[in-house]
């Protein structure tokens, strides 16, 4: 969730997170080797293996980073799936853009690659997308451990005291998270050397716009301070520019 009414929290609450929630997210982080190398048809698929592990550095270590310093956020994560006040259109989206978005484009890298579907990318292009993706996820993880609201769905978390996130990315756009998501979606499929999965990708990226548009509306509408907060840092998902 990008940025977020009045202050509050007074004790920080106990960890506690599900065995359910925990399982859950395991069997999330293992679907990418299973989906990719599943579809590729062969385990010795150097990118494949590349991207898997940016992936989990990505998401295990910010997980680790939030453990120590924002221990209540990873427990409103881990309920999205019971978390109240959620858009219909939040639950749509958000399931597009979270799992049958990014698996439908790794299933579809996965039969490029096992198909040899032209056309191809040169090992250059394949680095340079590593490192963008790289780049993409150090930015949502920046945006992660920036925003103590950061929430699975879109909601207004009034129980936690929910207030404007200003401070790191948010000072330079309003959904920096989006922003990485939607730089990794794009360079995936370079890094894979997978032109056709530009397709589903592309799905997800229109899903994560929408969802940054609609969510950036009820936020000016029901969250104290965002309206003035939109004045101050206008653009959306690319300085400068939106």
């Amino acid at each position: 969730m990008a940025a977020s009414g009045p202050t509050a929290p007074s004790a920080t609450p106990r960890l506690r997170v599900s065995a359910k929630a925990v399982l859950g997210f395991a069997a999330y982080l293992l679907l990418t080797p299973l989906v990719l190398f599943l579809a590729g048809g062969e385990a010795a698929w150097l990118a494949a293996w590349v991207y898997f592990v940016l992936a989990i550095v990505a998401v295990i270590g910010s997980r680790l980073i939030a453990l120590k310093v924002s221990p209540e956020m990873l427990v409103e994560r881990s309920r999205f799936g019971e978390a109240q006040g959620v858009p219909t259109w939040d639950r749509l989206l958000g399931s597009i853009v979270a799992l049958a978005g990014p698996l439908a484009t790794l299933v579809v890298a996965g039969l490029d690659h096992r198909f040899r579907w032209p056309p191809h990318f040169t090992v250059t292009t394949q680095v340079a997308g590593g490192v963008v993706l790289a780049l993409a996820y150090t930015l949502s993880t920046w945006a992660f451990l920036s925003n103590r609201f950061f929430s699975a769905v879109v909601r207004i978390q009034a129980e936690r005291g929910h207030q404007v996130v200003r401070s790191g990315p948010y000072a330079i756009v309003r959904h920096p998270a989006y922003a990485g998501g939607i730089l990794a979606m794009l360079v995936t499929p370079l890094m894979l050397d997978a032109a056709w999965s530009i397709v589903p990708a592309a799905c997800v990226v229109a899903a994560m716009v929408a969802r940054t548009a609609l969510e950036d509306r009820m936020l000016q509408d029901r969250l104290q301070g965002y309206r003035e907060y939109c004045t101050s840092v206008r653009f959306r998902l690319i300085p400068g520019v939106w």
